[in-house]
């Protein structure tokens, strides 16, 4: 199956500040890929030069087999796109907002209500946007990348700001879009959200990436598996850590496991944020 988006060394600079620098991934039809780091790492500007917002100072874009350059307004006829900045029309309804956003896809029978549905607005669709909050408006922002049922979605930290029910709803939306068949690209600094959606993440840094794997596999390899084990002693509750990897001591945890004064035994894995860590020396935060 060909690739849904092709970036191949993506370079770009603004001025002396290095954005990205030889960037290079691809993303299948139905796949949802996870772009991690901190702030300042390149992760919005390489959304930004997948999506013809700005031009690269060297290498290549592809979105469904078009030229990310030449066939620029072709890609984006095709294309759902949701950015951090909230830039939707505050003196508008969101009904309006979404019916307009529609229209310039040349799409004139859009049913409005089902978009707000998806995202938890059906009952503030008729309310201008001024009156919302940020997170609201960034439900809106979701629900305004779908107006076109696009092939690609890209989605520049898609939660950020939303309540813990609002940021379960739009991830649950990603997960319909790529049952569909959209390709998904989403940027984030949110390691539960990447591990929750990614079938593959790539660690971004300094505008490089610094490894790329399914998350799954990025943890096995690159991390440390441990068990904790709490038990009754005799100055109160202890806490023992066993390492399962290397020389870790199983001996130790056998012993544990059958005596009477063990309270809770839970194994650990290691998180994104540690494979990240592990690779930058430093977190996503």
């Amino acid at each position: 199956m060909d690739a849904a988006v092709v970036a191949e060394d993506l370079a770009y600079a603004y001025g002396e500040l290095v954005a990205v620098d030889g960037v290079s991934f691809a993303v299948a039809p139905g796949e949802v890929f996870g772009v991690l780091g901190p702030n300042g790492a390149g992760k919005s500007t390489t959304i930004k030069l997948l999506t013809g917002q700005l031009t690269p100072a060297a290498g290549r874009v592809a979105v469904l087999g078009l030229d990310g350059v030449a066939d620029r307004a072709a890609i984006q006829a095709r294309i759902g796109v949701c950015f951090e900045e909230k830039n939707v029309y505050p003196n508008l309804s969101a009904r309006e907002n979404l019916r307009f956003f529609g229209r310039l896809f040349g799409i004139r029978e859009l049913d409005v209500d089902a978009l707000l549905a998806r995202v938890g607005l059906s009952e503030r669709g008729g309310d201008r946007v001024s009156g919302y909050s940020k997170g609201m408006r960034q439900r809106l922002m979701v629900a305004r990348a779908l107006v076109n049922a696009p092939d690609v979605l890209f989605l520049d930290e898609p939660t950020d700001g939303l309540d813990p029910v609002s940021a379960r709803t739009i991830r649950r939306l990603i997960r319909d879009e790529a049952a569909r068949g959209a390709a998904v690209l989403l940027t984030t600094h949110d390691m539960y959200e990447a591990d929750e959606l990614a079938d593959r993440v790539a660690f971004i840094d300094t505008g490089r990436i610094l490894a790329m794997d399914a998350p799954e596999e990025l943890k096995l390899r690159h991390g440390t598996r441990s068990v904790r084990v709490r038990l009754r002693g005799a100055g109160g509750i202890e806490e023992q850590v066993i390492s399962l990897d290397g020389d870790g001591d199983t001996d130790l945890l056998a012993d544990l496991v059958g005596r009477p004064e063990v309270l809770t035994i839970h194994t650990e894995e290691a998180t994104l944020e540690d494979v990240f860590v592990a690779f930058a020396g430093r977190g996503l935060t």
